[in-house]
């Protein structure tokens, strides 16, 4: 440590945030100088200058003059190192302390605690010590020790809840939103009781919490193209933990590990003579490398490390773990989350009980509002404004939309009109939501409305917002509000209202428009939606005898109604059918009960309280309970975004169905929680902060030097001690069962797009197949992506599960922030531009060499490994060529397209989906339904020409995977509806789920969908030259040489 300079303050620790604002303008004098051979050197920035977070990056191995406060009021000046942590610079700052005046007055090291001032000048308390001063990064180099209050224990927890979740705890606070707070209050009551319920678990529940099983979906019956389970022996190699031996056996891919277990305890006690046999039950699998087991009565085959074993030719290597070892890991987790003794505290007030104040039901009068006025709207002068209103429930209309008059534009409108709809007070659902359109209209639009057909002219959208008519308590909203909306882009529809859109009103306050209205005050005291025990009497009072038993044709049209699986929407008297059959859905077709819930008239109270009567948990009387219902038999990692973003979009956080549905599967998957909040390890979000401050260095150096000379650069700065205990020893974000050992400097490299992502490849040398690649991306928005490779990933699923194994490939894919993210790389694998580039002499003719692609996979595979290379390039292009066709995914050019070198062909890169296809001058440059060249085809016939019999059998698995989606084509669609809200930029309106409804050809018989799809496969082969057309215009633009 250098040597210190006291100075005295009359006012310790005092500073405002405009003039640490203020000295950004001191850039210049931020400057670090770095020897080459990376000796330390002494940063000379002058006391309380700004420090930015390059500084931070590029000076770890530095060391910086540093002003501490005492709160004594004396300041120390210390040269510390950037990477020393908060815990060893508070030892060094006591040493020097207790050489100056008042030490006597100071107590004890751990009664202080260190605050600064951060990165977006707030005042930041760092409770947790062991983090470094260079990943703190303070805004001035200035740490002011105070005195600690309050529970430490739980201080701790919050500062490190914020280092995750990239926002201070306190910002939630000064929000002072009551709804907010009561959720945060009931999740950290949930989330206690749910830890302490999984404290108490044995030893093998906490492990199939901890591990879930990694299964393969199994098919419903037998099918073909589905990888062939062997029915003799296989090979397995089986370690103990404890001894080291290992043992590999054979033994039947049938038998469950239980018997695997027991084989090698018994091989065990014969080979060591070991007097005592040990029971197989008191250990467990693991996969070597991966924190993955195998239990629990499945057949090996069914484990998916297993197949991906027997797919490889490898053999399966296992370790046998003893449950002691198990324990031990519970004991350390308990020991880290157990809840330290609270201090005597007030506690909570116990949640109201609701007044029984007169029934909401009572109210028969029609429901109004009244507009008052708006703000900051701006629009073309000539026109008029208009407010367009209407009541929803979820997507469905609740009664007529009304309109208000028409007034000139200006800046702050005013109407004071008072909006009348078409439906009693008693009626409004629990959910009901009030949907608000601004829109500009010219002067006679009135007449222009009426023949809108013929006219040229329509209505220019403004804005739109929602807000809910009941608050989280369940009392009917009263009183003035005003609601900043968000801006409106036009609809081909012509739909002004966004019913799907966010109940959240628009946070940049300071620039959005924003209407004011007045809920009615409709009774002298508070009015609350009525609670379930009430619905349940209303039911029992209004509820009709059961009809006498039905007749068989009414039996036999109900299976038919229920069973039916197009899109088209009931009639009315199929509607009254289902409605008048309620109970026997309930009973014999618990399945379909979305289709009941659909059909409910939630507009009549009356109807509401029948549906109660059927004895459905209160979670399953929403809308949203149509969809989650689907989603239930699945797997919760194919749809873990849409369920994240549901979250983000859900219309009333405490109470809402969707909120704790998502969260209940959350807690019981431990592997989904890991995905969800994936940065919970401290220790990868440090390697987060690593990279992107990597990638930053990247795209400076690139500008100014070769990409050798930066590559060379950027190992260099990854060789640092800091960049190699940051990138060491982590589990893997993309799958949370891998751990990412160490990171291999060598094979590191950065890609040559615009916003150079990093190429990082770890060593595992445990996972029996080389290195884990994983792509850092800064600058682009993934969350398209990673939705797009989850229903891929829905899709492989539900293939599997009619027996139709298509090799896919849905490699992970994760959004870590704004426009940050992180992508799997699949080793061993090259794109198809590649592999013609580099078997073709020029470029102008690569793209129509269709030997290339064989002639590759003939390298790769030599002998009789070429025939199952076929087979794997034949299943995958199938289903590739399915899923982009359903899915609309475009800008399909040869670099996107990627080979494994097992003949696993699989698509990368969907920046663009749902039929929002690329333009250049106007021109649509995608011309085919999907990708199918003849290069393609000659690798699925083998290289003959008239091997028809391999190309009709492709054929076939094509229809086949499409038939097999379009049976599931309503669990797609709601799927995407929730994700409609989401902010996706290619999935905002209706025009975008419509195109699912006709790639899927719902509401079409299956022969005229059948026939539908035929008709795009064949226009897909026909026309696949103007695909190699715009992949020669690619490799020309872009050499992709190595």
């Amino acid at each position: 440590m250098g040597r210190k300079k006291t100075r005295y303050s009359m006012f310790p620790g005092m500073w405002c945030q405009a003039e640490i604002l203020s000295r950004r303008k001191h850039l210049s004098h931020c400057c670090v100088s770095v020897s080459a051979g990376g000796n330390q050197a002494v940063s000379r920035m002058p006391p309380g200058i700004y420090c930015p977070t390059d500084f931070w990056s590029k000076g770890e191995n530095q060391n910086i003059q540093v002003d501490f406060l005492l709160p004594t009021g004396i300041y120390l000046n210390l040269s510390v190192p950037c990477n020393a942590s908060l815990g060893t610079i508070k030892q060094v700052l006591w040493q020097q302390a207790q050489y100056e005046p008042l030490f006597h007055m100071l107590s004890d090291p751990e009664a202080y605690v260190f605050t600064c001032i951060n990165q977006t000048a707030e005042q930041q308390e760092l409770e947790d010590e062991q983090r470094r001063l260079c990943d703190i990064q303070p805004f001035l180099p200035v740490l002011r020790l105070v005195a600690r209050e309050g529970d430490r224990a739980k201080k701790l927890i919050n500062s490190q809840i914020s280092l995750l979740i990239g926002k201070g705890l306190h910002e939630f606070d000064s929000v002072q939103d009551p709804e907010v707070s009561d959720f945060r209050a009931k999740m950290c009551q949930f989330c206690e009781e749910k830890a302490a319920k999984r404290q108490q678990l044995s030893w093998a529940a906490w492990m199939e919490y901890n591990f879930p099983l990694q299964l393969e979906p199994m098919a419903k019956g037998p099918g073909t193209g589905s990888l062939q389970i062997p029915t003799k022996n296989i090979f397995v190699n089986v370690k103990f933990q404890s001894g080291g031996e290992s043992f590999t056996f054979q033994i039947s891919p049938w038998e469950f590990p239980l018997t695997l277990m027991s084989y090698a305890i018994k091989k065990q006690a014969t080979v060591f003579r070991h007097e005592t046999v040990q029971k197989a039950e008191d250990y467990t699998l693991q996969v070597n490398g991966k924190c993955e087991y195998l239990y629990g009565n499945y057949p090996l085959c069914q484990f998916q490390h297993i197949r991906s074993c027997l797919q490889r030719g490898l053999t399966p290597h296992l370790t046998m773990v003893h449950s002691s070892a198990i324990i031990a890991m519970r004991d350390e987790q308990s020991n880290c989350i157990t809840s330290p003794p609270k201090a005597p505290c007030k506690p909570p007030p116990l949640p109201k009980k609701k007044p029984n104040y007169g029934s909401l039901w009572s109210l028969e009068q029609p429901f109004y509002i009244e507009l008052v006025q708006g703000s900051k709207v701006n629009a073309d002068e000539r026109m008029k404004l208009v407010v367009q209103a209407g009541l929803f429930h979820g997507h469905e209309m609740l009664c007529k939309t009304v309109s208000s008059s028409e007034v000139a534009v200006c800046s702050e409108p005013v109407w004071r009109q008072r909006l009348d709809f078409d439906i009693g007070i008693c009626d409004l659902p629990r959910m009901a939501r009030l949907c608000l359109a601004l829109y500009a209209v010219i002067e006679k639009a009135k007449k222009a409305r009426s023949t809108k057909k013929k006219s040229k002219k329509a209505d220019c959208p403004i804005a739109w917002v929602n807000v809910m008519l009941f608050d989280y308590k369940d009392q009917l909203k009263t009183g003035e509000c005003c609601l900043h909306m968000w801006s409106s882009f036009p609809d081909e529809k012509g739909e002004l209202l966004n019913p799907m859109g966010t109940v959240q009103c628009n946070p940049n306050t300071e620039s959005a428009a924003a209407l004011v209205i007045c809920f009615p005050s409709v009774a002298a005291h508070p009015v609350y939606y009525p609670s379930f025990e009430q619905l349940l009497e209303l039911g029992r009072n209004g509820e009709q005898p059961r009809a006498a038993p039905e007749d068989s044709e009414e039996k036999l049209q109900l299976k038919e109604i229920l069973e039916r699986r197009s899109h088209t929407e009931l009639y009315e008297h199929e509607k009254d059918l289902v409605w008048k059959m309620r109970y026997d859905i309930r009973d014999q077709y618990p399945q379909a009960l979305a289709k009941l819930l659909i059909i409910t008239k939630w507009n009549k109270h009356e109807d509401v309280a029948q549906v109660r009567m059927l004895g459905l948990p209160p979670e399953h009387l929403t809308s949203s309970f149509c969809a989650l219902f689907l989603l239930q038999s699945l797997p919760c990692s194919v749809f873990v975004p849409s369920r994240v973003f549901t979250i983000n979009y859900g219309s009333s956080l405490p109470q809402a169905d969707t909120t704790n549905f998502v969260l209940l599967q959350c807690v019981k998957l431990l592997q989904i929680e890991e995905e969800i909040r994936w940065n919970q390890n401290l220790h990868f979000g440090e390697a987060l902060n690593k990279m992107k401050a990597l990638n930053d260095f990247v795209k400076v150096s690139s500008q100014k030097a070769t990409k050798p000379q930066t590559k060379e650069m950027m190992h260099m700065c990854m060789k640092q001690e800091t960049f190699r205990e940051a990138l060491s020893h982590i589990q893997s974000p993309l799958n949370p069962n891998i751990i990412l050992a160490e990171v291999c400097v060598d094979q590191c490299t950065f890609m040559d797009s615009k916003m150079k992502p990093l190429w990082i490849v770890f060593n595992n040398e445990e996972t029996g197949g080389g290195g884990v690649g994983i792509i850092f991306k800064n600058g682009d928005d993934l969350r398209q992506d990673m939705l797009t490779l989850q229903m891929i990933q829905l899709m492989d699923v539900l293939w599997k599960q009619e027996g139709l194994d298509l090799r896919m490939t849905p490699y992970g894919c994760l959004s870590t922030g704004d426009r940050t993210g992180l992508i799997e790389v699949v080793m061993h694998s090259d794109t198809i531009a590649n592999i013609q580039l580099n078997k073709s002499n020029m470029v102008a003719t690569a793209a129509f060499n269709k030997d290339a692609l064989l002639n590759w996979l003939k390298s790769k595979n030599p002998g009789d490994a070429l025939d199952q290379a076929i087979e794997e390039f034949t299943l995958s292009c199938a289903g590739y060529c399915v899923a982009t066709y359903v899915l609309g995914i475009g800008d399909r050019h040869s670099d996107n397209i990627m080979v494994r070198e097992t003949g696993q062909l699989f698509h990368i890169d969907f920046g663009h989906f749902l039929g929002n296809f690329k333009t250049k001058f106007g021109i649509n440059r995608e011309r085919v339904p999907f990708i199918l060249t003849y290069d393609f085809v000659h690798v699925i016939q083998q290289g003959k020409t008239n091997n028809n019999e391999k190309f009709e059998r492709f054929r076939g698995y094509c229809e086949r995977a499409y038939m097999i989606l379009r049976r599931h084509g309503l669990l797609f669609l709601h799927l995407f509806a929730l994700m409609k809200a989401a902010g996706l930029p290619e999935l905002s309106c209706s025009k975008d789920i419509q195109y699912l409804k006709d790639s899927l050809a719902l509401g079409k018989t299956d022969e005229e969908a059948l026939k539908h799809f035929r008709l795009k496969f064949n226009e897909a082969l026909r026309e696949s030259w103007k695909t190699k057309v715009n992949w020669l215009a690619h490799n020309v633009s872009k050499d992709n040489r190595q």
